[in-house]
């Protein structure tokens, strides 16, 4: 048998090479530029979570005030209105406050002094000129007592034609609402109304306490036995009900209701800085909570709706005291008697008229001035002409001397010869004063914060100062018409606690 030999293995096959298709030559390409860094993405969460959170507050604000929209009581106080004043620039709120008691509880008359009957009139008036840019809030009060003359019109009770008559501004709310009251303020300033705003007691009450209360601070003792206000010298926070006593007291001072809307000026002002200042209009909840407190008992005018509250609303967030001013009307006389009205203030006509128009034409009331620290307190008498007897009610020898040193180095005219008192221990210093020189003795309380006054009668012009172991220092005064004062124009942050 022949043996064939083996096979040679077959040579693997060969694929032909694949012929290459030349594609057509590209333009070159022009170089990129260079690509910029990509923000972390920390960052990017960052600023998508904040747009998300200002939508949202943005969106629980409006949806607050739109539901509070239909609640709020509505009145027409432009209604049948002809001839009005010609329009300016910025935006004027009839602010006025009305005596609300019946809506009160018992033991809140009781307690902050609110006895009596309603009367349905206005207890306070005020303009609030919002500039055109709402970087500014300038706030003028009309006196209650000013002398005014009532437009003709036509009574809607009796529908007899009601000639031109002299009131009381006051007077023109309990005559013809809120109508009557707009046109006798338009008449008198020559400033056209957009926006009218009613506020009662009870609305007042409760804003201050939703906001956790007002820092008020006073140089002197103030005590009203009327409104039930007791607050000695130093800075307060208070509530609802104490502040209602502290913008409502008339009988702390000589001046009456000029030192009235004073205070309701220096209480304005405290409120603009606590508003601003504690995140009340960043804060979606705390800002429902205002909201409701401020518009669930307020009546206003037909078109003073949503948008232009929360206009307002979002202006005031970048509100500081500074960005505020407060003036009252310029007076001629106070206390001028009139027939069948009683005591009345009457306005000077030409500075009244020159500050409605710089509301007119939205400009600044006042050069904002920096706060004077060391600034004279303002009394009505001059030191000079109070003289006063310093006894030393303490054991601390030399007290009395240093007293009387002090109050001659700040204009009064002391005796020069302190003397021991008959009383002894005195822990808080007292005046001693014949009631006919009452105003004598509040002018040298200013100048011993936290002292205590204490009427005699019968003891004459001298008035008796016994140091008590809280003598540390006299303050500067200084005597200022309080017609003039009154009128002065200053910026929230020279009337808010520093």
């Amino acid at each position: 048998m022949s043996t064939m030999p083996p096979r040679s293995p077959a040579p693997p096959r060969r694929r032909p090479p694949r012929q290459r298709v030349l594609a057509p030559a590209r333009p070159p390409v022009p170089p990129r530029p260079p690509v910029r860094r990509r923000r972390p993405r920390w960052a990017m969460r960052a600023v998508t979570t904040l747009s998300v959170v200002v939508l949202a507050s943005a969106g629980i604000g409006h949806a607050v005030v739109s539901s509070l929209d239909a609640d709020i009581a509505r009145v027409d106080p432009f209604r049948d209105m002809k001839n009005r004043p010609e329009a300016g620039h910025g935006m004027n709120v009839l602010l006025v406050g009305t005596d609300g008691r019946d809506r009160i509880s018992e033991d809140e008359r009781r307690r902050y002094r609110l006895g009596g009957l309603p009367c349905h009139c206005t207890d306070t008036m005020m303009i609030v000129h919002v500039s055109e840019n709402r970087e500014r809030a300038s706030v003028v009060s009309l006196p209650r007592d000013s002398y005014a003359e009532i437009p003709g019109r036509l009574d809607r009770t009796t529908g007899r034609a009601q000639g031109p008559h002299p009131v009381k501004l006051n007077a023109a709310y309990a005559e013809g609402g809120p109508n009557l009251t707009v046109r006798t303020v338009e008449d008198m300033t020559h400033l056209k109304i957009d926006h009218y705003l009613e506020v009662d007691f009870t609305t007042f009450m409760r804003t201050v306490d939703v906001l956790g209360g007002v820092q008020i601070c006073t140089t002197e003792p103030l005590k009203d036995s009327f409104t039930g206000l007791d607050l000695p010298a130093g800075t307060h926070s208070l509530s609802g009900g104490q502040a209602l006593q502290y913008v409502r007291s008339r009988h702390v001072d000589g001046a009456s209701d000029l030192g009235r809307m004073k205070r309701q000026q220096r209480f304005l002002a405290a409120l603009i800085a606590r508003a601003t200042s504690s995140g009340v209009l960043l804060n979606p909840m705390r800002f429902r909570d205002v909201t409701r407190a401020v518009l669930g008992s307020v009546r206003a005018d037909r078109g003073f709706r949503t948008d232009e509250l929360l206009d307002l609303g979002r202006a005031m967030r970048n509100f500081s005291p500074s960005s505020s001013e407060f003036a009252t009307v310029p007076l001629a006389q106070t206390a001028v008697p009139v027939k069948g009205l009683g005591s009345t203030v009457k306005w000077d006509t030409a500075k009244a008229d020159q500050l409605f128009r710089s509301l007119r034409e939205d400009r600044p009331l006042a050069v904002h001035r920096a706060p004077r620290p060391n600034r004279p307190a303002a009394v009505e008498v001059p030191p000079s002409q109070i003289r006063v007897q310093v006894e030393n009610g303490t054991g601390t020898v030399g007290l009395g001397k240093r007293a009387d040193a002090a109050l001659a180095a700040a204009g009064f005219r002391t005796t020069g010869a302190a003397v021991d008192s008959k009383e002894r221990g005195v822990r808080r210093t007292v005046i001693v004063y014949d009631p006919r020189w009452d105003k004598s003795a509040r002018a040298l309380a200013v100048a011993l914060p936290g002292s205590e006054l204490r009427a005699v009668p019968l003891r004459g012009a001298t008035l008796h100062v016994i140091a008590g172991d809280d003598f540390r220092q006299v303050r500067k005064v200084q005597a200022v018409d309080p017609v003039k004062e009154a009128s002065a124009v200053v910026t929230g942050d020279e009337v808010a606690c520093g």
